[in-house]
């Protein structure tokens, strides 16, 4: 029996928090390279890869809505572990949060200020607050990077701790999300 399978319900996240976990993971990391990958490919199919950037963005965001919504009405499982460690992952978690919002919003408001409305996977263009606003443009853009770095930083800590729960301290935290 691994130990995903030997912790009771209330040990571990619920279904549907573990799925919205592993699925916005993967989405972010193809999403991530994406956008730093759109400054090196041709202009051909530079186009494309904001295309497939910005809808995938857009999907993290309301996925990442759809999660808080669950988080606020399923809880988490209790955890022992020293006060500092748990309001490091407090702070962690609460950051990933936070800029897994705001990095998509910003860049949904970037692409339109620039003049670009977000045609999502090609299917239908979403509707904006702000249209073509140069003079906000660049302000959006900057906080688009910023928050893809901050974020890239806060997976490191995140990687970090599972490294080291699961590896070093070989206790059961890695198996309340999986």
């Amino acid at each position: 029996m691994n130990g995903a399978q030997s912790m009771d319900a209330g040990q571990r996240y619920a279904g549907t928090l573990r799925i919205l976990h592993w699925l916005i993971a993967v989405l972010v990391l193809m999403t991530w390279p994406l956008g730093q990958m759109i400054g090196f490919v041709k202009d051909d199919v530079k186009l494309d890869f904001y295309l497939i950037h910005e809808s995938l963005g857009f999907l993290v965001l309301w996925l990442m809505l759809v999660r808080i919504g669950a988080r606020l009405t399923s809880g988490a499982p209790l955890v022992e572990a020293p006060p500092l460690e748990k309001a490091a992952a407090h702070v962690v978690h609460g950051l990933l949060y936070v800029f897994l919002i705001v990095m998509p919003v910003s860049g949904f408001l970037a692409t339109n200020a620039h003049g670009f409305p977000l045609k999502w996977f090609g299917l239908f263009t979403v509707w904006s607050p702000i249209g073509k606003s140069p003079e906000i443009a660049f302000t959006l853009s900057a906080i688009h990077t910023w928050s893809a770095w901050i974020i890239l930083a806060l997976f490191a800590f995140h990687i970090a701790a599972v490294v080291f729960h699961h590896v070093i301290r070989r206790d059961g935290t890695l198996y309340r999300i999986l």
